[in-house]
């Protein structure tokens, strides 16, 4: 479903992403972990073209996204292009990013009823069921303002499944919650693995991805350590260095 070759990013004179080779095939959970400013959400916000790629390339189901090659060069893609590629890869932010003026269900009818074109109705019908799916099904009328961090996280998720994505992007989606809040959104989270859901995750919840990935990626300065099965890289790392971040995190 994903394949990374190469992949660089700077940010002026920083060199953040130096060279990111990874695969995750289809219905695959990927966990990438590692110490804040290792690239992580940098190389995940590349996947969706929201940060530009300096070299190397991203594939999401054998398309190349952001860019077409025409003979020897490579053009970016137009901003329309991009928006339809965007639409089959779903991306949870840290920050829920909901709508503060419309209602739950309002925020997950929104975008397949302007993108996709649904129906307001059909729009309607399947925000029930994707809130019933992140047990939110009584909270269908609640605003975002009324709703616990948790429970936001879980509404932002339905909202990103209203499209019907490929790919699930995460970009540690508990790190601003409340410990007590964390536990309801990796529950959904593991529904969604259980059901073949492609997903990318930028964790910290080293026991989430022990049971749930079935790749952890560790990441530090700009590159990947150590890639493997989790039970290897979590339980056996290979590499000092994911041996010392894994020391001071569990």
């Amino acid at each position: 479903m994903v394949v990374a070759q190469g992949v660089t990013k700077r940010f002026g004179s920083v060199e953040v992403l130096k060279g990111i080779d990874l695969t995750v095939a289809r219905g695959e959970v990927c966990c990438l972990l590692g110490p804040s400013g290792s690239g992580k959400s940098t190389f995940l916000r590349c996947v969706n073209h929201l940060e530009r790629v300096d070299g190397g390339s991203i594939t999401v189901d054998g398309e190349r996204i952001g860019y077409r090659r025409r003979g020897d060069l490579l053009h970016e893609l137009a901003e329309r292009e991009i928006a339809v590629q965007r639409r089959d890869i779903g991306m949870v932010f840290q920050r829920f990013n909901l709508f503060p003026h419309m209602t739950a269900l309002e925020n997950v009818t929104e975008a397949p009823v302007r993108v996709r074109r649904l129906s307001r109705a059909a729009a309607r019908e399947q925000a029930h069921a994707l809130l019933d799916r992140v047990g939110l099904g009584d909270r269908a009328g609640h605003y975002p303002a009324q709703l616990s961090g948790g429970q936001q996280q879980r509404v932002a998720i339905a909202r990103a499944l209203a499209m019907e994505p490929k790919l699930m992007l995460f970009d540690e989606p508990t790190s601003a919650l409340d410990p007590e809040l964390v536990g309801e959104v990796l529950d959904v989270m593991r529904g969604l693995a259980a059901d073949g859901m492609t997903m990318i995750v930028v964790t910290h919840e080293v026991g989430f991805a022990r049971e749930v990935a079935d790749t952890a990626v560790f990441m530090d300065g700009g590159v990947v350590v150590e890639a493997g099965a989790p039970r290897d890289v979590l339980d056996r790392p290979g590499q000092d260095r994911t041996r010392s971040f894994l020391a001071k995190v569990l």
